[in-house]
């Protein structure tokens, strides 16, 4: 099928509509499996106020991107790629860097949710089916976690199984989602309401003063740091977002997906925390799989194997599902910052399926190297390291967007005073990111060592070497006369968005 060029340059297939883009923007929602139990195990009760507040901050997101997404649904890529235009007013070489950098610290917020579900779904797959664990692997030496060479095959057969679909179009990563999504949510969502079902499990105690574990201390170095990590997972429900721009109505569809998946993505977390904490109280270290299926045997009074495979398939589908997203959603910002001239053109590739499929093989490759960390919360700080940075962009871009440009045509329009709140959350995340940020290796894992924010902060400062490619490959061409003056965005007569090398290009 050809990739069709609308009147405002945009070149992937408008195949989907809200509810495929809710479906797959369902891999945050997911991201409940790993979150919710370390949390609830490492502060008690005062998880779930945590959650909460950090979740509210996510619906609120959803919220300000559906009046973008509906502003703009041109751009693919999701959130970073509403910034370009947003600091436009900076000027346009700056505002096409600011998106820039956000994109790519967008990326190395996301891709990494690859690996995290494929570490755990290996575990459960490895408890599961009774297959060989294998020795240990320590690649990156105390940086890292020791990981089996078992979890690292399954993870490698994941990452590329997922890869499939994903390569295949818009349409069929929607379908496959659509599948693994019921197959996990639906036993997730009843996760949920069974405790209601048998009151008697219920010990409204447990969560009585939403009380810190015993001998846990509140501070505000605890604070910021969990929820620095938090934020990493309960944030992510703006992931539908990349897809609106494939959505065949996306001024409609923009506003059903966002706040579809934000209400649900609160639901999701903080009920889930809650009964946890109700049922089981302060839950003793395990992995998640443990933890549900003690949770299960203590509301249905009967325990066996049944308990765990009842559990431990819809987890694994759900992580399944969840890499979907890890893999398309990230890659298609990536694209659209290659599109808007500050990203080699190497990315702007796009196949006859019209995904922008070199992004994405890029994406799957580096997510089967960090699977070699081992421990997904270290790699929930590095990563936060890159996505912190680019939600606190988005809200800075809101708020500049609604100040400059307050009367233009906005199919979903908030009100004006919510300009203030996206500015207030804008500082307050700056401030969690840089504070929680540098004390999250030391409370959240007790590595006193920083160095996984730092390589966070090196992987965003990775942009400006690959910018400067850019801009070398864009004067070599020139020069041999392979493109002209107008193929560079930002030199179309003062347009920034100007459609690059595709897939049928001679330069692509």
């Amino acid at each position: 099928m050809a990739v069709e060029i609308d009147e405002k340059g945009n070149r992937l297939q408008r195949q989907t509509n809200w509810w495929g883009a809710f479906v797959i923007g369902l891999a945050a929602p997911i991201l409940v499996i790993g979150l919710d139990p370390p949390a609830i195990q490492a502060l008690g009760a005062a998880a779930v106020l945590l959650l909460a507040g950090a979740t509210a901050m996510g619906v609120l997101l959803c919220i300000f991107v559906a009046e973008l997404a509906a502003v703009m649904p041109e751009r693919s890529g999701g959130v970073p790629s509403y910034t370009t235009e947003a600091f436009s007013g900076v000027g346009e070489k700056a505002a096409r860097h600011v998106g820039g950098v956000t994109a790519w610290a967008y990326w190395l917020g996301w891709f990494p949710v690859a690996p995290i579900n494929m570490i755990l779904a290996a575990a459960y797959i490895t408890q599961l089916f009774g297959l060989p664990a294998g020795r240990n692997l320590l690649p990156f030496g105390a940086v890292g976690s020791p990981i089996a060479v078992g979890s690292v095959i399954i993870s490698i057969l994941g990452i590329v199984g997922m890869y499939i679909p994903c390569y295949l179009g818009i349409k069929l990563g929607a379908a496959a989602a659509t599948v693994l999504g019921i197959l996990s949510m639906v036993p997730l969502t009843l996760l949920v309401i069974l405790p209601f079902f048998k009151p008697s499990s219920i010990h409204a105690h447990n969560l009585a003063g939403f009380h810190y574990l015993h001998g846990v201390h509140g501070s505000v170095e605890l604070i910021m740091a969990w929820l620095f990590v938090m934020t990493w997972s309960v944030l992510g429900m703006e992931g539908a977002a990349c897809y609106i721009g494939e959505c065949a109505n996306p001024a409609r569809d923009a506003k059903i997906a966002m706040t579809a998946e934000g209400l649900y993505g609160f639901f999701i977390f903080v009920m889930t925390a809650v009964v946890l904490v109700l049922v089981l109280g302060a839950a003793k270290n395990a992995d998640p799989l443990t933890i549900f299926s003690t949770y299960i045997t203590a509301i249905i009074g009967s325990s066996g194997s049944w308990v765990e495979w009842a559990i431990g398939i819809p987890l694994i589908c759900a992580l399944l599902m969840s890499m979907l997203n890890a893999i398309m959603g990230c890659s298609r910002s990536i694209y659209q910052t290659a599109e808007d001239g500050t990203l080699p053109r190497w990315f702007t590739h796009l196949n006859k399926h019209g995904v922008p499929d070199r992004a994405m093989g890029f994406t799957a490759f580096l997510a089967i190297c960090v699977v070699m960390f081992g421990s997904p919360l270290r790699i929930y700080i590095f990563s936060n390291v890159g996505y912190l940075f680019a939600i606190a962009m988005v809200f800075y871009a809101y708020f500049l967007h609604r100040q400059g440009k307050p009367d233009i045509l906005r199919p979903v329009r908030l009100p004006s005073w919510m300009r203030w709140l996206a500015l207030t959350l804008a500082i307050f995340l700056t401030v969690m990111w840089a504070y929680g940020g540098w004390n999250s290796p030391s409370i959240v894992v007790g590595d006193k060592d920083p160095s996984l924010f730092i390589i966070g902060l090196a992987a965003i400062a990775l942009y400006f070497p690959m910018s400067a490619w850019r801009r070398f490959q864009d004067k070599r061409l020139l020069a041999k006369g392979a493109i002209d003056i107008t193929d560079i965005p930002g030199h179309a007569d003062g347009e920034m968005a100007v459609v690059g090398a595709g897939a049928d290009s001679p330069v692509s």
